[in-house]
């Protein structure tokens, strides 16, 4: 999951159809950024899926932080200067994964991105161990 972020500081000061254009230079510069064999799509609002077909965490990583690079080197004129950030949530397909638990996790992570400063990439811990530090969390809890 890669969200821009402040994008509602770009739409506020610039209007919608700059931000709009921003939505678009993001999304071409994503799917130069990565393979034919990956996908990419606009999940909502500034936000976009992106599937990779990675063979580790790891990689899908470093694939994202290319990702996070290019964008972040992008020259809008309309933003007068105003640079660009994003913050990446990354999360690996487990056996016997369904599509909502991958994007939570990836969620999960992107939002780790945000609280830990945005404009960077962050990896969600696997499903297994999410599952023991939330059972551990709800112990805590009682």
């Amino acid at each position: 999951m890669i969200d821009l972020d402040h994008f509602k500081r770009i739409n506020d000061s610039f209007g919608h159809p700059v931000g709009d254009e921003v939505l678009i230079a993001v999304g071409a510069r994503i799917g130069k950024s990565i393979r034919s064999s990956d996908y990419l799509a606009r999940y909502g609002g500034e936000e976009f899926a992106v599937l990779l077909q990675a063979e580790s965490s790891e990689l899908a990583f470093t694939v994202c932080e290319r990702i996070r690079s290019d964008i972040a080197r992008l020259q809008i004129a309309a933003l007068q200067g105003m640079s660009l950030g994003v913050s990446i949530g990354v999360a690996s397909c487990e056996a016997g994964d369904n599509p909502a638990a991958l994007l939570e996790r990836a969620d999960k992570a992107l939002y780790r991105a945000k609280a830990e400063g945005r404009n960077c990439t962050r990896i969600a811990a696997c499903a297994a161990m999410a599952t023991t530090m939330q059972a551990r969390e709800q112990m805590i809890a009682a």
